[in-house]
């Protein structure tokens, strides 16, 4: 299975992040700092700010290409204005192409779009050992047999399921899986996680996830 496209933006507004996740939701989309994420996955495009919030976006992009997580993503630059030396400086550092004017999310969408021929087809149903989950009909089986899951879970499988091997933390989980103005901490994440193991385990399926100490939790792939 492959990895999401993932997105990364210097200094966004909230309604770009918003826009973005909207259309795109097979997409991640991430905030970046001035410091590189220690691991990454997927194919990796950056839209850097001509100026950063605490650097350059010349030396944003030179780290970007320096780091070993985004060393082969594709970066574009922002600017502000056409100028041609600012062109030849942000190429010089390792842009792949530019962007003139403010960023947004059609700007993105169109961009990665071109280079990649469009959004593929988003897999509806996902297999793992004896769960299936069809995310269109909105229906989980174990070993055959239709399991009821509260929304939430549901919704919680389903991720699982389609980024099985994967790390993911209990904020990185509510930043995806938590609705908008819902006031949500760590421990939710945890009552999410209980609701599901139960609910499969009561149904004859091995517990479903794996707690990663520290870290959060990951589905392991089973053979089916």
């Amino acid at each position: 299975m492959t990895s999401p496209t993932t997105i990364l933006l210097t200094a966004p507004s909230p309604l770009l992040v918003d826009d973005l996740r909207n259309q795109r939701p097979d997409w991640l989309v991430v905030p970046l700092s001035d410091i590189v994420p220690d691991s990454l996955a997927g194919e990796l495009w950056a839209f850097i700010d001509w100026v950063c919030p605490t650097m350059s976006g010349l030396e944003m992009c030179r780290r970007l290409r320096e780091a070993e997580p985004t060393r082969r993503s594709h970066l574009t630059m922002v600017l502000d204005d056409p100028d041609p030396d600012a062109r030849r400086r942000a190429l010089q550092a390792g842009a792949d192409d530019y962007i003139v004017g403010t960023l947004d999310a059609a700007q993105v969408i169109q961009r990665v779009d071109r280079k990649t021929g469009g959004p593929q087809p988003v897999r509806q149903r996902f297999v793992n050992g004896p769960v299936a989950i069809d995310v269109s009909a909105h229906q989980v089986r174990v070993n055959g047999t239709i399991v009821a899951l509260r929304p939430n879970e549901f919704r919680l499988l389903a991720h699982f399921m389609e980024y099985p091997d994967q790390v993911f933390s209990r904020t990185a989980l509510i930043d995806r899986l938590g609705k908008d103005g819902d006031a949500l901490d760590e421990r939710t994440v945890d009552v999410w996680v209980g609701r599901l193991r139960r609910a499969l385990t009561e149904h004859g399926a091995p517990d479903p996830l794996r707690t990663v100490r520290s870290l959060g939790y990951v589905m392991d792939s089973q053979e089916s």
